[in-house]
């Protein structure tokens, strides 16, 4: 579980990183061809690293972005490094976020005949 130093450090960086991404600081033409969400930031306990789940608005060319996220993680570390104050610059990490496809996933679930007829408790017996 993680402690509440660790939820605010998150959000910090969060909020930095989807700055610095929507006002196109990177350049990068992938980066540069793509709105890019940061849903979440998760912190390590001890707050040296951090790791950010983001999504391709559309959800396409993921591979491409983490990619180009990936080449300039220095910038973006440094970028961090000078609009949260924190006591190091974390190292960042970027992985797809993955949420709204089990959302999507669900949905679909929820939608089959099966489990529609369980939830208004019509049988056919």
């Amino acid at each position: 579980m993680p402690t509440q130093r660790a939820l605010r450090a998150g959000e910090l960086v969060r909020h930095a990183l989807a700055e610095i991404l929507a006002r196109g600081d990177v350049h990068d033409p992938v980066l540069e061809g793509h709105l890019i969400t940061v849903p979440e930031v998760r912190m390590s306990p001890d707050l040296r690293l951090a790791t950010a789940y983001v999504m391709p608005l559309g959800g396409k060319d993921t591979k491409d972005v983490l990619a180009a996220l990936e080449r300039n993680k220095k910038f973006l570390r440094g970028e961090v490094a000078h609009r949260v104050s924190l006591k190091f610059a974390p190292e960042l990490r970027f992985m797809l976020d993955e949420r709204f496809d089990e959302a999507e996933r669900i949905n679909k679930l929820l939608r089959t005949p099966a489990v529609k007829r369980d939830l208004t408790g019509d049988d056919d017996k």
